[in-house]
């Protein structure tokens, strides 16, 4: 039985604004890499399902949830400069987020060892009240929540190498101290925020850790600067269960963002978290596709970050 799942469905096709870099060619990409390859035989197709209203209120408000129904709804175009909407994005979004709900059962079911959702739109830039940033609803945000919700799981971590910061996870999770929240991003960048002084409030001080690093940084040093941040982490954190907001637009080929990475150093950052998870947590992982833009490279990194999972 394959020990990796992915979780993939025509559903997140139906999000769409012509001309907009977050489009469902980003899937079709990766999907046609891995058959290429052969790797999509290897792993466990997984069926999502949609997140109920009730399962949203986990972490967005109920003002916000109804809000963003309505706009799509009416077909609004833009809730903000760069994020859309179209009539079906509220069903999409809800379907995104259930995609994660079922992975997470399936690996705590050990139908599989871990899984990646391919899934979109993405969600680490929205928060609990507003969307941002090709955003809608917090998909990696409310699988840590459904996790803990409905298997009674207390640690989660969470780890974010998308090259923006996540800054709508890292305020659902400010104050909390059940969910370690670690970035390494590119800074100064979108959206402004992820500074080495941001760690945590309240009760959450201490469980936010976020490792900015500069556009021209040497990709050894921030692969090195990740796994160091990790083993730090996993020296005064023991998670239950891992979270990757994985985002591939750190490529040095993204049209977006970029930071100078190559595909295989996403395999090199996954496998750093696989060891961490197969210590802490009988090496239970979800991730979750965020950013990547260019659709040369997208699907290859994809593949880098699955042989990775693969190897757990």
């Amino acid at each position: 039985m394959p020990r990796t799942g992915i979780v993939t469905s025509n559903i997140y096709l139906a999000h769409r604004a012509e001309g907009h870099p977050e489009s469902p060619a980003r899937l079709i990409a990766v999907q046609g890499h891995l058959q290429r390859t052969g790797l999509w035989g290897e792993l466990r197709v997984i069926t999502p399902r949609a997140a109920d209203i009730e399962e949203l209120r986990m972490v967005h408000t109920e003002e916000y949830i109804f809000r963003l129904q309505r706009l799509c709804h009416e077909g609004v175009a833009f809730l903000d400069f760069d994020t859309y909407v179209c009539r079906e994005s509220f069903d999409v979004a809800r379907a995104a987020v259930g995609g994660v709900f079922v992975a997470v059962d399936q690996v705590m079911l050990r139908e599989v060892t871990n899984a990646f959702c391919l899934v979109r739109p993405p969600g680490h830039h929205a928060s609990a009240s507003e969307p941002m940033g090709f955003c809608l609803l917090n998909n990696v945000a409310l699988g840590a929540r459904y996790a803990q919700q409905h298997h009674e799981l207390k640690k989660i971590l969470i780890v974010d190498f998308d090259v923006h910061h996540g800054n709508g996870t890292q305020s659902i999770f400010l104050e909390d101290d059940s969910v370690f929240y670690f970035s390494i991003h590119r800074s100064p960048f979108y959206p402004g925020t992820g500074g080495e002084v941001e760690t945590g409030r309240g009760r959450g001080a201490g469980f936010t850790r976020n490792c900015p690093v500069a556009r021209s940084a040497d990709r050894g040093t921030v692969v090195s600067l990740f796994v160091k941040a990790l083993d730090e982490i996993a020296s005064g954190f023991t998670p239950d269960f891992v979270f990757i907001s994985a985002g591939f637009d750190a490529h040095e080929g993204d049209p977006i963002a970029g930071m100078g990475l190559t595909t295989g150093d996403f395999g090199e950052m996954t496998a750093a978290v696989v060891e961490l998870a197969g210590r802490a947590c009988d090496g239970r992982i979800v991730s979750v596709l965020e950013g990547g833009y260019d659709l040369n490279s997208l699907g290859p990194c994809v593949e880098q970050h699955l042989r990775a999972l693969m190897k757990a």
